[in-house]
């Protein structure tokens, strides 16, 4: 197998082949990531091959201080940014990025509420500490028990989504004598230059209300006594790399607010998240204290062209918390060369996982990097494809990557930048159990989510639990009802 040189046409415009297959980019991989002695890697002082023997691949594994210093910068810089024109801010963690109680735990430590967006959401945060007066619930289609438990358990902030829900509110406000705050979910018709799939802000889509349609939905709300209407929301798409499109929205969605206030203060706006991060070489992110201050400076100047007051602002951030913290250890199964053309060859490298603890690359065309973990090499760099083990052709961890060309079965491979979406979108696809989650600190590894065995697959198996005799011809099953049990 031979290296190939960038300037071939079947070689993507990234990555660029490196000087180094051993080198870790340090936009893409924690602080903490660094090789050791005999070029292992690990991460917060815990060794790649340590991490497998004791816990075996795939791992996710989350440098727990990588989160709790994202977590920190990101607040002191919205409220810094806020601070500059008065008024303050309040930063929730987006729990779909990556929830379990323990991350709840940290991000709650460092001054972040929580964002959560359905009821199995909502109960990992209550069951990791977080303040209920801190949590806001986000959802195009929360249920009335949803609400119900949101309401009773004193959730901060109930952002709506439809005039459905504004009704069900209603209800549960006046049949319990709860009051409950709200902001009402606008599409300012601004979206971000992402995959269709992330943006979340054209007017075509399932979320939130039309500029058109927001009057009438804030009306209704100002007309029930139990609810009280505090602002509006709006969130633009995911992976975002600068603000000129938060400073857009920013001026639609102020408009509507001055529009409003005729009708009685609104203390919040709430500008969502989807700040990006670096998961290539390819990628540049904006610092979070630039797109702060260019988000707050947008605002400020929006109201004063209206001689309004600058709301109290808020953000959603999730992936740029969480994300950079992660990092995926596999190990390499077979390799296989491909002539691709061109005088080029392709190394298909599989690995122990796949799209079953990473669906992204398959969802969504998402790029990652990748490493070797378990050693460092003096081989060539192999324009190489990292694939996971499921029966689908579309089942890439890594599509274009530079790995050694001598890289080899048993090989740990580590794919960084994966804690975002990576864990809250796993699959027991091709009945794959899915991978534990071990938190790094301080050269300290524990669990913070067990993983999945087969047994726990099976046990799941109505049939297969309870032995019963094969449904001969003719026969049917019994039908169970919700409340039924089975032994």
């Amino acid at each position: 197998m031979s290296a190939v040189s960038s300037s071939s046409q079947s070689v993507p415009a990234w990555p660029a082949v490196p000087d180094d297959v051993n080198d870790l980019v340090a936009a893409v991989w924690p602080e903490s990531a660094e090789r050791d002695r005999h070029g292992v890697l690990s991460i917060s002082g815990v060794s790649a091959t340590e991490l497998r023997d004791r816990f075996g691949t795939p791992l996710y594994v989350l440098d727990e201080e990588a989160v709790r210093t994202a977590a920190r910068r990101t607040l002191d810089a919205f409220r810094a940014a806020a601070a500059l024109h008065g008024v303050q801010a309040r930063v929730y963690y987006a729990g779909k990025a990556f929830l379990s109680t323990e991350v709840v735990r940290w991000v709650t430590e460092e001054g972040l509420a929580v964002d959560v967006c359905t009821g199995g959401e909502l109960a990992v945060a209550l069951a990791g500490g977080a303040d209920p007066a801190r949590i806001g619930f986000h959802g195009n289609n929360k249920s009335q028990a949803e609400l119900e438990r949101a309401v009773e358990v004193g959730v901060g902030s109930i952002i709506v989504d439809s005039f459905i829900e504004i009704e069900r509110l209603a209800a549960i406000v006046e049949r319990t004598g709860a009051t409950q705050s709200v902001l009402v979910r606008v599409n300012s018709g601004v979206h971000a230059e992402t995959h269709d799939f992330l943006a979340t802000a054209h007017e075509d889509q399932k979320f939130g209300f039309t500029l058109t349609d927001a009057p009438g939905a804030v009306a209704r709300i100002r007309e029930v006594p139990g609810l009280q209407f505090v602002g509006l929301h709006c969130h633009i798409g995911s992976q975002i790399f600068g603000s000129a499109g938060f400073q857009e929205s920013a001026a639609r969605v102020v408009e509507l607010h001055a529009e409003l206030l005729a009708g009685g203060e609104i203390p919040v706006l709430n500008l969502g998240g989807g700040f990006g991060i670096a998961y290539t070489v390819a990628d540049d992110p904006t610092p979070i204290e630039h797109l702060a201050t260019g988000i707050a400076e947008a605002v400020a100047r929006e109201c004063e062209v209206r001689g309004i007051p600058v709301p109290n602002l808020a953000f959603e951030p999730g992936r740029a918390i969480i994300g950079r913290a992660g990092v995926t250890l596999y190990e390499v199964g077979t390799t296989k060369p491909v002539d691709i053309g061109h005088d080029v060859t392709r190394l298909y490298v599989s690995v122990d996982g796949g799209m079953s603890d990473n669906p992204r690359p398959a969802l969504y065309g998402a790029q990652y990097s990748a490493r070797v973990a378990s050693r460092t090499s003096d081989a060539a760099p192999q324009l190489s494809r990292v694939v996971g083990k499921h029966c689908e052709s579309g089942d890439i961890v890594v599509d274009a990557e530079f790995l050694p060309a001598d890289i080899a079965p048993g090989d740990l491979l580590a794919v960084p930048t994966t804690g975002a979406y990576c864990f809250s979108l796993a699959s027991n696809y091709n009945y794959v159990p899915r991978p534990p989650v071990v938190a790094v600190r301080a050269g300290r590894a524990r669990v913070i989510v067990r993983g999945e065995t087969i047994d726990d697959l099976l046990a799941r198996d109505v049939a297969a639990d309870a032995g019963d005799e094969p449904v001969g011809e003719g026969e049917s099953m019994p039908v169970l009802s919700e409340r039924s049990e089975t032994k």
